[in-house]
């Protein structure tokens, strides 16, 4: 008799079962409908100047950022220093942290990862580059700077213009680190309901990194990129001449926010909720709070319902809908986080479909790498 094979992968028993069989919550994402935004996007940057870099943060899983490079991303973005390990750790080895770096342990820490990988950091003080090349120097790695640009966020980031070209001259001669070019995030702008103010306000903006670049580059020094944008501008940013990378995020999954600003990308991402009570026939209740999905951009949406009124989102585990249609106790919906990004950081996998059938389980290996 043959024996079990230890090694064997387990397959996971949800594989093949009905999506509308899952227990609740659950977080899903449409594979066909994310493969069809990352090939939209994918398309739209194959012929321009400046190339697509998508942020990590959006979803944390190693395996949807493979799919986005496999579509022709030049690397990834992350928002901290553990999605970037993560990332690397994983075989993805070019990776910009759209961030400061601070503290000595972190800083040992981006030194390491610079021995491994090509990782690019934002910074905006000479003390955090000075910290960083002390580190970078004691490793023997060869950390990239980006000078991050304040264009209106009113974030992190130098004044456009001399400030810049001040930290710019002093960076090129730290040891353990290279100024590799500018940051620059016009993210006041990107809620702009009106899709052609939104296009001209993010351009001016992002102009002002332009026009910093090129007094940098007057003064002798080569500024190797501009990186910045988002999904909602990066038609309008990510065409500008003197940009050369988008670090759009929330296309491969989109939310209820996004989807207004840009429609053309479809809503992969939803999580399967449950009614869980009736407390009247005009109100329904939830088995779903803030615990559950990210509720930053205003109250999410039911799929399917779209008259359907949620008047408040503030509960840890419900969600209160009013209007509600005939649902019985039990009935299973899917709810559309109005932003993805902090859902999916709440979550350790996501359950991937097609056709209303689970066909993969991806990890979510970065959820919660807050550091």
């Amino acid at each position: 008799m043959a024996g079990i094979d230890s090694g064997a992968e387990k397959i996971d028993s949800r594989i093949g079962q009905p999506i509308l069989e899952l227990d609740t919550p659950t977080l899903l994402l449409d594979r066909a409908a994310s493969d069809r935004n990352l090939a939209r996007m994918a398309a739209f940057f194959r012929d321009c100047p400046a190339k697509l870099r998508p942020h990590f943060k959006n979803h944390k899983c190693v395996t949807l950022a493979k799919r986005q490079l496999a579509a022709g991303a030049v690397g990834m973005t992350c928002a901290k220093l553990g999605e970037a390990e993560i990332l690397v750790d994983h075989g993805i080895n070019n990776v910009l942290i759209a961030n400061q770096i601070v503290g000595p342990i972190k800083t040992a820490r981006l030194a390491r990862l610079a021995q491994r990988a090509h990782v690019a950091v934002a910074v905006d003080h000479l003390e955090q580059a000075t910290a960083i090349s002390r580190a970078a120097t004691a490793a023997g790695s060869l950390v990239h700077l980006l000078i991050e640009v304040d264009i209106g966020m009113g974030r992190c980031g130098v004044a456009p213009g001399q400030p810049a070209l001040d930290l710019a001259r002093r960076l090129i001669d730290l040891p353990g680190v290279h100024f590799s070019g500018i940051q620059a995030y016009e993210g006041h702008l990107v809620n702009v309901l009106d899709r052609a103010d939104r296009v001209t306000r993010s351009r001016q903006a992002m102009q002002q990194a332009v026009d910093t670049r090129r007094l940098i580059e007057a003064a002798g020094i080569p500024v190797g990129c501009i990186s910045g944008c988002s999904s909602a501008t990066y038609d309008s940013t990510g065409t500008l001449p003197g940009v050369d990378e988008v670090q759009a995020g929330t296309y491969a999954t989109m939310d209820r926010q996004y989807h207004r600003l840009a429609p053309e990308f479809d809503i992969a991402l939803s999580v399967l909720v449950r009614v869980i009570s009736r407390p009247n026939p005009g109100k329904a209740v939830l088995d779903l709070g803030v615990k559950g999905a990210g509720g930053e951009f205003g109250v999410p949406a039911i799929r399917d319902f779209p008259d359907v009124e949620i008047p408040f989102f503030l509960a840890e585990e419900h969600t209160v809908v009013q209007n509600a249609p005939d649902w019985r106790i039990g009935q299973v919906l899917h709810l559309i986080p109005s932003h993805a990004c902090t859902t999916c950081n709440l979550y350790r996998e996501i359950v991937v479909h097609d056709q209303g059938v689970v066909v993969e389980v991806w990890p979510i290996e970065a959820s919660g790498r807050l550091s």
